[in-house]
């Protein structure tokens, strides 16, 4: 239980790192850097539904017979999960980072909050990934185990701390305090370790629901990907630098999950 608990804070705490930044940095973020630092977390968010989600939800649905048809659980979980987030896109008014524009249902709120919200939307499908990983270990299916759950979990914290000062950074440059910036970081993760424990939940009514879990989180994460961060990497000048910048996350979530089980 207590490795469980672990996992599910660990990326949160990258959130709370990420907008502690507003205590260190006075002016704005230089550009380059906050763009290096959304590749690197759209490198560990494409690596991650491969080797943590996909493949295990595709193992998962071999162990429970599916035969010739184990392709479909995973193939349908993972078109659910990009629906699910193309839906609460379109329902949710937010800023997508890479634009001014508001997007979702016209609403009287501010750039700032709707800022807050993308985020927080951002973190919902991050958390379902870490929830799925973490069913899967407790029901002792799938092939999961605790060093690859605290892998997943390190991946998620690592990308998490560009997300935190992109939401703390702006709001301290428009005139709210440190601490209100600050706070305001941690509560767009909150919805990451909340997402984790629906996943469990949802996953633990029945073991063969768990192959639709892991690949729903991983069609999550890609629409995510698509849809937010590679524009924002690829926007402007500098965009070789910020491609190598998304390679070395790919490697680094590969290479975690690449590690020897104990």
């Amino acid at each position: 239980m207590n490795q469980v608990l672990i996992c599910l804070f660990v990326p949160f705490l990258g959130t709370v790192i990420g907008s502690a930044l507003v205590f260190l940095i006075k002016k704005e973020m230089p550009p380059l850097l906050e763009k290096s630092l959304l590749a690197f977390a759209a490198g560990v968010m494409t690596a991650a539904p491969v080797w943590s989600l996909l493949i295990p939800a595709f193992e998962s649905a071999r162990n429970q017979d599916y035969g010739s048809l184990s392709f479909l659980p995973p193939a349908v979980g993972f078109w659910a999960g990009m629906l699910f987030l193309l839906l609460l896109d379109s329902l949710i008014p937010h800023l997508h980072m890479h634009s001014n524009v508001p997007e979702g249902p016209r609403s009287g709120l501010d750039k700032n909050t709707m800022m807050v919200l993308a985020i927080t939307l951002h973190n919902i499908p991050e958390g379902m990934a870490v929830g799925a990983v973490l069913a899967g270990l407790l029901s002792e299916s799938a092939g999961m185990t605790a060093a690859g759950a605290l892998s997943l979990s390190l991946g998620m914290a690592i990308q998490n701390i560009p997300e935190g000062a992109v939401v703390s950074l702006p709001l301290r440059n428009s005139g709210h305090s440190r601490r209100r910036a600050f706070l305001s970081g941690i509560v767009s993760g909150a919805a990451e370790p909340a997402g984790a424990v629906a996943a469990i939940l949802l996953a633990g009514l029945a073991v063969p629901f768990l192959p639709y879990m892991l690949s729903f989180a991983a069609g999550a994460m890609i629409y995510v990907v698509v849809e937010e961060l590679i524009p924002e990497m690829s926007e402007g000048s500098h965009t070789n630098v910020t491609t190598i910048v998304f390679g070395i996350g790919f490697t680094l979530m590969m290479c975690l999950d690449a590690l020897p089980q104990p």
